[in-house]
């Protein structure tokens, strides 16, 4: 089916920050993490993928075509729920899903009545007055009723609780089910990603670190902890993110590296988040 996102060498300047050479590429039904701690890049990344703001340098596509070739079918292809609420006040799920049937061609009123129904959201209830869960719930109600291509998702459950979360993300795991669809999932919260995305990218200070299958980088990388005063300087250059604790040290090595440093140390099967931290802790110490 081809790719649904490209990004190739994105640049962005901004006053103290920038964005740089960012590549990015979402083969179509799959889902991207993108993570990285706030003000790492990730809504101004996000932000230019949804033609809002303009960039330097580089090219974006969404299934296969740029804003300027096409900018209605562009817009068309992207759905997008953030972390804040988007609807217009004193309005109620019937104003909301006519604005939706006007404004989007592909709008499928079944799908969404069907969606309304299924999150038991009130109909008469004015939205200002939906809880945050409810309201989220609504946000992917509208998204999903689309035919769009590319879902992007920034923050969007973030201080949900854990049951919402969880029907939620089965949700997402079943909208890219056609292999016509992707999904980029903009993040701080590990956790989130940890069962359904399919690559991870982690970015830091308008830079992509490390862009990877999810399996395949868990399978690349352990966690080594050992003896800090055992750790010849020699073997420093195989460990990534060197963090001294109070019982020694802990590191990230690649899978590879791990016999070249011995048997005298413990190695562990990482977590995304431990591979992230000691990727940034290593950028941070030079």
């Amino acid at each position: 089916m081809g790719n649904i996102l490209e990004i190739q060498d994105l640049n962005k300047e901004y006053k103290g920050f920038s964005l740089k050479h960012i590549h990015m590429t979402i083969p179509a039904g799959y889902i991207f993490g993108f993570v990285g701690q706030n003000g790492a890049g990730k809504t101004s990344t996000i932000n230019m993928i949804n033609h809002i703001c303009k960039y330097k340098t580089g090219t974006i596509k969404v299934d296969g075509i740029t804003y300027d070739e096409d900018t209605v079918r562009y817009k068309e292809s992207i759905a997008y729920v953030g972390d804040e609420s988007y609807f217009t006040r004193g309005m109620k799920i019937k104003t909301l899903k006519k604005t939706l049937k006007d404004f989007y061609k592909t709008f499928d009123e079944k799908k969404f009545d069907s969606y309304i129904e299924k999150y038991n959201l009130p109909v008469n209830k004015k939205i200002d007055d939906f809880s945050r869960g409810m309201k989220v719930k609504l946000m992917f109600a509208t998204v999903f009723s689309r035919d769009s291509k590319l879902l992007i998702l920034d923050e969007a459950t973030n201080g949900l609780d854990p049951v919402v979360k969880d029907e939620l993300l089965s949700e997402l795991q079943a909208y890219i089910e056609n292999g016509k669809r992707s999904i980029l999932f903009s993040t701080h919260v590990l956790s989130d990603l940890e069962e359904i995305a399919d690559y991870i990218a982690f970015i830091d200070n308008g830079e992509i670190l490390l862009d990877k299958q999810k399996d395949e980088m868990l399978e690349d990388y352990l966690v080594i902890k050992g003896d800090i005063d055992e750790l010849k300087e020699e073997q420093k250059k195989y460990l990534i993110g060197l963090d001294k604790k109070a019982y020694g040290f802990e590191a990230i090595i690649k899978s590879e590296n791990a016999e070249k440093l011995g048997g005298k140390y413990t190695y562990e099967k990482p977590e995304i988040a431990q591979i992230m931290l000691h990727y940034i802790k290593d950028r941070r110490n030079g």
